[in-house]
């Protein structure tokens, strides 16, 4: 669905996207994850043919995004970060206005309107105007808008955006469905959505690709450190020291609980599990032990790997 060749833009003397290349397959959901400045944006914005790049090519379904520009276009439901509306129009009128724009009349713009109205849980508020609504219905109908013309690809930037815990898990959930039906590539910085969403992850940083996979094949595979959680009495700093000493750990955080316990953050090479070696030497050292376990890691410690600065 999405080819994208050697994509890189230019700014003045600023590269903000720089060799870029993937692809996306039909049907596919993928998170496309980076930091701010990273060009998850410029990327974007060239994809759906509002930015012309410096270089390099990108197809949408078999059309180029430059040279076939309308027919690619067609084939796009593009959702910005901040999603322009127009205030003092209704919710139904607005979408049918957006259908007409996009090449639908009669009783296909009217048909389509209505099940995106549907789709997207704007019953409700279809007859409202637009500058009443909450943010997680704003949201809802930015995402209708991009659906009203049936399109076979949706590009989402920032869809949970300034949403509370329950309207993100909505939007979750209607990402998911229309997934079902839709290449969806979406951007967000909620990882944790990402995981529970996406089939495939692509990690930018700089303007270039820093990895891409499966989000479980990313945190197998991931370079960073392990890290063993620990609650002990004692001393932290000499149990820091001691438990710094052992085969593997690279280093030791501590700090001492209002309980009077000390909790040790022990971070050991990758692949490598420390427990042991550290129970053992509160068995040798007689500290007590109440906490002992390994933090699992996730797509978030992969993306600290990948784009820290430090």
């Amino acid at each position: 669905m999405i080819e994208v060749r050697d994509l890189t833009k230019r700014f003045a003397r600023h590269t903000a996207v720089d060799d870029l290349s993937f692809s996306v397959g039909s049907g596919e959901i993928v998170g496309f994850l980076g930091p701010n400045g990273a060009g998850k944006t410029t990327t974007m914005r060239m994809l759906t043919g509002y930015l012309p790049p410096t270089s390099g090519s990108i197809e949408i379904g078999g059309c180029d995004v430059f040279r076939d520009s309308i027919n690619a276009r067609r084939k796009i439901g593009y959702m910005p970060e901040n999603v322009p509306l127009y205030d003092d129009m209704r919710v139904r009128e607005y979408l049918k206005f957006r259908a007409r724009l996009k090449g639908l009349s009669g009783r296909e713009a009217r048909q389509r309107v209505s099940h995106v109205i549907e789709t997207c849980g704007l019953e409700s508020v279809r007859r409202k105007m637009i500058k009443v609504l909450s943010k997680g219905y704003r949201q809802r109908v930015g995402l209708a808008d991009a659906l009203v013309h049936d399109p076979d690809l949706l590009i989402l930037d920032e869809p949970t955006n300034g949403l509370d815990p329950n309207q993100i898990r909505q939007i979750r959930e209607l990402i998911k469905r229309l997934g079902e039906t839709h290449t969806i590539l979406l951007s967000t910085h909620i990882l944790s959505e990402v995981e529970m969403t996406c089939g495939r992850v692509i990690i930018i940083d700089g303007g270039t690709i820093r990895a891409q996979d499966t989000p479980k094949a990313l945190v197998d595979n991931m370079r960073a450190a392990g890290k063993v959680h620990a609650e002990m009495q004692g001393d932290p700093a000499a149990m820091a020291e001691a438990i710094g000493k052992l085969d593997h750990v690279k280093r030791v955080n501590h700090a001492m609980l209002d309980d009077g316990w000390a909790a040790l953050e022990v971070l050991v090479d990758s692949g490598t599990d420390a427990r042991e070696r550290i129970h053992d030497l509160a068995v040798r050292k007689q500290w007590p032990v109440r906490s002992l376990f390994r933090k699992e890691s996730t797509l978030e410690d992969v993306f600290v790997e990948l784009t820290r600065r430090d």
